[in-house]
């Protein structure tokens, strides 16, 4: 006998990022799970709107996208900002301290220069992307005491504070974070161990066209490149330290 479909009452699991570093594929493959569920949208912006937690968090708000679901089904939300905000780890804490969490980072050079050019082809970057990244701490002034949504180039690439943000509230069993490389390059692999990491058997097939592919006007530069190394360098040498990687093909200045 089949059990009666159950109202979600906390989710199991977020997909808190990077932007701009795979998450619109991996969010994907979730959703093509049978026993997963995703929601009604990508990127709800729950734990990071500042209105919700200005008062009383009514928590509806984020489960009325999520129709009843089995017992054996685990619900989950993605939104990559949720890494990089600030407040936002602390406010999933409370709502659920025994939430997994998945985060995928991405080459920091090469995810500045994607949000950068992601932000040209929306048409709103007037600047050329050394300019923005040297304009980015007046930018970031203007958005002052929260953090610049738009404009956070290099902001968001410094991983380590952010992970380090992480591991503060949750152990280490509940979180696991990957490469974009590894995604890539071992995709099935990646998902298989992605799933099992969630409590789920591997149902899923790693074969997808690209998505959310924005056409580059550009290359990166070897001269952006070269300052953009200067800025991450010590970041990317401490986030080794922190998780064990080898991010040698990271740092290639050229």
């Amino acid at each position: 006998m089949s059990q009666k479909p159950r109202k979600i009452e906390r989710l199991d699991f977020i997909l808190a990022g990077a932007q701009k570093s795979g998450t619109t594929a991996l969010h994907y493959f979730l959703s093509k799970h049978p026993d997963f569920t995703m929601g009604d949208q990508q990127e709800m912006h729950f734990f990071d709107d500042e209105e919700i937690f200005s008062g009383e968090v009514n928590y509806e708000l984020l489960h009325k996208h999520f129709p009843p679901i089995s017992p054996s089904t685990i619900a989950g939300e993605c939104t990559p900002i949720y890494i990089y905000w600030k407040p936002a780890m602390e406010r999933i804490w409370k709502y659920n301290p025994k939430i997994k969490l998945l985060i995928i980072l991405r080459n920091p050079l090469e995810r500045a220069f994607a949000h950068w050019n992601m932000q040209r082809f929306k048409g709103r970057e007037p600047l050329n992307f050394l300019d923005a990244v040297k304009e980015e701490k007046n930018r970031a002034n203007k958005a002052a005491p929260l953090q610049s949504r738009r404009y956070s180039y290099v902001d968001r690439g410094f991983y380590a504070e952010q992970i380090e943000r992480v591991f503060k509230l949750f152990p280490t069993e509940q979180v696991k974070i990957i490469k974009l490389d590894e995604f890539r390059d071992k995709k099935s692999e990646t998902l298989d161990a992605i799933f099992r990491f969630l409590g789920l058997e591997p149902k899923v097939s790693s074969r997808d066209k690209d998505r959310n592919i924005v056409p580059y006007e550009r290359e990166m530069t070897a001269e952006e490149r070269k300052h953009l190394y200067g800025m991450f360098a010590e970041d990317i040498a401490k986030l080794e330290q922190l998780l064990g990687w080898d991010c040698s093909d990271w740092k290639t200045e050229i």
